[in-house]
């Protein structure tokens, strides 16, 4: 059995995603960040780093989101949610993956917690500005590569779909991105309706009619 410690709309949903479309054991463990669960020392003895998601596999304690999902597509290859060894698309799903990882995913996290990038108070407002270009600039990208296909890597689903959409649903300008980015909308609309996304969502209480 799988252990996921996830907390609500967090960097956990992708992976939680992962698990229920795989329809693998699993075991979801709520980490409390109101009361700030995550720096406990139980829990930092399977994440020294104190954050949100680990996941626990034969005794084995793994973070990072990205790692936990190559992690499981690995684990589980008949679900065919990473390309296999040779394919010319598995260098494009770790590209992509990485893309959304540090770019998109990184400037989303400077947005929200901008004093933790300046000691100067009075530059918050800017930090913020400067990222909100950085996400529309990310967005585009990802808008272009969508043009291409129903999905980041054409026609087959992949775990980077997942992750996607998980990083979509923190965007702070959706409406922008809604008409700056219209193959984004689409794919957004259709993933929005998938079996996987909607329970997984459902389960966490967390609405998709922003996709709508």
């Amino acid at each position: 059995m799988y252990q996921l410690y996830y907390a609500r709309n967090n960097a956990s949903i992708a992976p939680h995603m992962l698990l229920h479309h795989m329809r693998l054991d699993y075991e979801l463990v709520l980490v409390d960040r109101k009361a700030n669960a995550q720096k406990s020392a139980s829990y930092l003895k399977l994440n020294p780093a104190g954050r949100v998601p680990t996941l626990v596999h034969n005794g084995q304690a793994i973070f990072e989101s990205p790692a936990i999902c190559i992690h499981l597509c690995e684990q589980h290859p008949e679900h065919q949610l990473m390309p296999p060894l040779g394919s010319p698309l598995r260098p494009l799903f770790f590209q992509w993956l990485a893309y959304l990882n540090n770019t998109l995913q990184t400037a989303l996290l400077v947005y929200y917690y901008p004093q933790r990038h300046t000691t100067d108070e009075t530059a918050i407002n800017g930090v913020k500005a400067a990222e909100r270009v950085q996400i529309g600039n990310a967005l585009s990208v990802l808008d272009k590569q969508l043009q291409q296909g129903k999905y980041l890597l054409g026609e087959q689903i992949s775990a980077c779909d997942f992750f996607l959409v998980m990083l979509c649903g923190w965007l702070p300008n959706i409406e922008d991105a809604k008409k700056q980015c219209p193959n984004l909308v689409r794919y957004l609309r259709e993933m929005a309706k998938h079996p996987t996304v909607k329970a997984v969502y459902e389960k966490e209480g967390v609405s998709l009619a922003c996709f709508g």
